[in-house]
C-alpha cells in the first residue's frame, strides 16, 4: 500500500434514539456571572480539568479529583457495545430529492471510511491488536442565534450568504436534537468504547448576546430555553418586515426566496420563538472559545459603549442600498474596522431608516470575563465538569485557554485564537504560544490533542508558529478545530489537522473521534461524522420540536447562495487516520 493511497471500509445499520428529561434553566445575571463559585473538580467520564501540575490553574481541583483516572484500554473485540456505524454517517446521509430549485431531503447511503497513510502504514490485522485509548465528540460552529437582535447586519445577505440565513431562527431546536443524537449513540463507532466526553470548538453563540449564551448553556446542561428576545408575544425580526430580501414565511409576498421555491408555512415564526426543552448532555462537556463568542457580529472589538446601547435598544437596521453593503462587507472581510467606527457611523447615518422593536436588556453583550464565568454557574454545570474546562483562576486571569485530561495516558488542550482587538480572523500571542510549548514539554509521555477554534489558514498572527511547535513534539497527534464550516483533514507531517463543518450550515455535522493503540508501531485517530437525530425527510404540517429540527436542515439545504463545498471530500469525512507512534523522550 502506498503511503499516500485512501481505501474504504463498508458502513453498517442503524439503531433508535432516545432522550432524556430536560431540567430547568434560566436567563444569565450579570452580577451573579462575577460571583460564581469557582471549582476544577472532578467530573464523570474520563475527562478533568488539570490542576497546577497541568499549567491550566493556580488553584488545583479537590485532592479526590487530583488522580489520574483508570486506563481505558479496551481490546475493540472485548469493548462492552459492539463497534457500529448505526446512527452516524457511516449508515446514511441527509440527501436531496431529484428536481430542480427548491428541493426536499430524504434518506440517502452512507459515506464510507477512507484509510489515510500519509503519515504512516499501519500493518494488516491490526483490528484484533488494536486498544482503544480515548472517544468523544466534538461539536463546532452551533451559532445559536437571537435573529432579532439590532446588531445583526442581516441586510448584507446580498454581499454573503453567512449574513442571514433562512433556517438560523430555528438555531436551538436543531443544536438540541443534535444533543439527542449524542445522548443516543452507544459508544464509539469504530472501537464501541464508550464516549467520554463531547468538546465545543467555538463560535457557540452568533453575536457575543448574553441571551444566546443562556441558551447554550442551557441547551448543553439540560433545560428549558425560550429562543426570543424582545416583545415576548411577538417576533420583530425581518422575516415579517415585509421585505422582498428576506423570506417571509408567513406572508403572501412573493419574496426572492419563495420565487426559488421556498413554502409559505403559516404558524412558523410563533413556532421558531416557542419554549424548547433541551435534555443536556448525558455526556461531560468542554467548552472552546471561538470570534462569534466574543466580538459582536463575530468581528468586532467588544467593549464599545455606542455598541452596547444599541444591542439593548429599541431601534433595528433591516435594509441597506447595495452600495453601502458592498463597501460595509469589504470592511469586515479584510479585517479595516476591528473597532467597528465605519459600522457606527452607517448605523447613525440611517438612524431615520432604524424600524422600532422591543428594547431588552438581554442582548447586552458579555466580556470574556463573564463568558468564563458563565460556565462556573451551578446552573449549568450538567454532566459536568463545573465550569467545562474553566477555573477561577481563568476568570482572575482573563484566560480562556486550559489543559485538562482526556484519560491515562491521553491530555487534552484548549487554546483561545479569538483576536479581541476585532477581526473574524484569528491570533495567537507569544504568550499563550510560550504556554502551550510548556504544557507541551510537561506532557511529554503523554497523547496530546489540541483544540481550537480557528484552523492554520486563518490564523494570520502566531499560526506558522503554532503548526512549527507542534511538529517539533510529535506526541502531539492533532490539531481539531472548527471556523471553516468545512470539513476538512490535513497532514502536517507528525500529526493530523481535523476541521468540522458548522451546524448552522448545510451539511449540519458533528464528529466522533476515537484514538487506538493498533500494536504495531502506528496509532489510529478515527473521525466519524454524525447528523443530529430530527428526520431526514420533514413534514411542513409538523411544527413541534423535532419537527423544527429537520425543516432547520431542509432550510439550510436550500439556502440561496450556500457553500455546496463543505462536506468535503470523502478522504475529510469518516477516516481512519494513521500515525507513527512517537518515541518517548527520556
Amino acid at each position: 500500500m502506498s503511503g499516500r493511497s485512501r481505501t474504504e471500509t463498508p458502513t453498517s445499520t442503524p439503531t433508535a434514539a432516545s432522550a432524556a428529561t430536560p431540567s430547568p434553566g434560566g436567563l444569565l445575571n450579570r452580577r451573579r456571572l462575577l460571583t460564581a463559585a469557582g471549582v476544577a473538580g472532578a467530573t464523570t467520564g474520563l475527562g478533568f480539568v488539570l490542576g497546577p501540575a497541568g499549567g491550566s490553574a493556580t488553584a488545583g481541583p479537590p485532592a479526590a479529583a487530583r488522580a489520574v483516572p483508570g486506563p481505558r484500554r479496551m481490546p475493540a473485540a472485548a469493548a462492552a457495545v459492539r463497534p457500529s456505524g448505526a446512527a452516524t454517517t457511516l449508515n446514511g446521509v441527509a440527501t436531496a430529492t431529484y428536481g430542480n430549485g427548491y428541493r426536499r431531503l430524504d434518506d440517502g447511503p452512507g459515506w464510507r471510511r477512507v484509510l489515510r497513510t500519509e503519515l504512516a502504514e499501519p500493518s494488516r490485522g491490526r483490528e484484533e491488536k488494536r486498544t482503544a485509548l480515548a472517544s468523544f465528540v466534538q461539536f463546532t460552529d452551533l451559532h445559536m442565534v437571537d435573529v432579532q437582535h439590532p446588531l445583526r447586519y442581516e441586510y448584507l445577505r446580498a454581499e454573503t450568504p453567512s449574513a442571514w440565513r433562512p433556517q438560523e431562527a430555528l438555531s436551538v431546536p436543531g443544536v438540541v436534537s443534535l444533543i439527542e443524537r449524542v445522548n443516543a449513540l452507544p459508544g464509539g463507532p469504530a472501537t464501541g468504547a464508550p464516549l467520554s466526553f463531547v468538546m465545543t470548538t467555538g463560535d457557540n453563540t452568533d453575536n457575543n448576546c448574553t441571551a444566546e449564551l443562556d441558551w447554550f448553556l442551557t441547551a448543553m446542561s439540560g433545560g428549558r430555553i425560550t429562543p426570543n428576545t424582545g416583545d415576548p408575544g411577538t417576533y420583530e425580526g425581518v422575516q415579517n418586515c415585509g421585505l422582498e430580501l428576506y423570506w417571509q414565511p408567513e406572508s403572501k409576498l412573493r419574496d426572492g426566496d419563495k420565487q426559488l421555491g421556498f413554502p409559505r408555512l403559516d404558524g412558523f415564526l410563533e413556532a421558531a420563538v416557542r419554549e424548547v426543552r433541551s435534555p443536556g448532555l448525558t455526556l461531560p462537556w468542554y467548552s472552546t472559545v471561538g470570534n462569534h463568542d466574543l466580538l459582536p457580529g463575530g468581528c468586532y472589538a467588544a467593549g464599545d459603549g455606542f455598541l452596547t446601547e444599541f444591542a439593548v435598544g429599541g431601534k433595528k437596521l433591516f435594509d441597506l442600498p447595495r452600495a453601502e453593503g458592498a463597501a460595509m462587507w469589504k470592511q469586515v472581510r479584510k479585517g479595516m474596522d476591528p473597532k467597528g467606527e465605519q459600522y457606527k457611523d452607517l448605523l447613525r447615518t440611517h438612524r431615520r431608516k432604524l424600524r422600532s422593536v422591543a428594547p431588552d436588556p438581554a442582548r447586552a453583550p458579555f466580556t470574556p470575563r463573564e463568558y468564563l464565568a458563565a460556565h462556573l454557574d451551578p446552573k449549568y454545570a450538567g454532566a459536568g465538569p463545573v465550569g467545562h474546562g474553566y477555573t477561577e483562576a481563568n476568570i482572575a486571569e482573563d484566560r480562556a485557554y486550559y489543559t485538562f485530561r482526556i484519560a491515562a495516558g491521553v491530555v487534552g488542550v484548549s487554546l483561545d485564537t479569538t483576536r479581541r482587538g476585532g477581526h473574524y480572523e484569528g491570533r495567537l500571542g507569544t504568550a499563550q504560544l510560550r504556554w502551550l510549548e510548556r504544557e507541551l514539554k510537561r506532557y511529554r509521555d503523554d497523547y496530546v490533542l489540541v483544540f481550537s477554534h480557528h484552523t492554520s489558514e486563518s490564523i494570520p498572527e502566531g499560526g506558522a508558529e503554532l503548526l512549527a511547535l507542534l511538529k517539533r513534539n510529535p506526541h502531539a497527534l492533532a490539531w481539531i478545530n472548527g471556523h471553516s464550516h468545512r470539513n476538512t483533514v490535513t497532514p502536517h507531517g507528525t500529526f493530523w489537522e481535523i476541521s468540522t463543518a458548522s451546524h448552522i450550515d448545510f451539511p449540519q455535522l458533528a464528529r466522533t473521534l476515537e484514538l487506538t493503540d493498533n500494536g504495531d508501531g502506528t496509532l489510529s485517530l478515527f473521525t466519524t461524522l454524525i447528523e443530529s437525530a430530527a428526520p431526514h425527510r420533514g413534514d411542513y404540517a409538523d411544527l413541534s420540536q423535532t419537527g423544527l429540527a429537520s425543516l432547520y436542515r431542509e432550510l439550510s439545504f436550500n439556502a440561496p447562495g450556500r457553500r455546496t463545498e463543505l462536506a468535503g471530500e470523502a478522504a475529510d469525512r469518516n477516516t481512519e487516520l494513521v500515525l507513527r507512534k512517537p518515541k518517548r523522550k527520556p
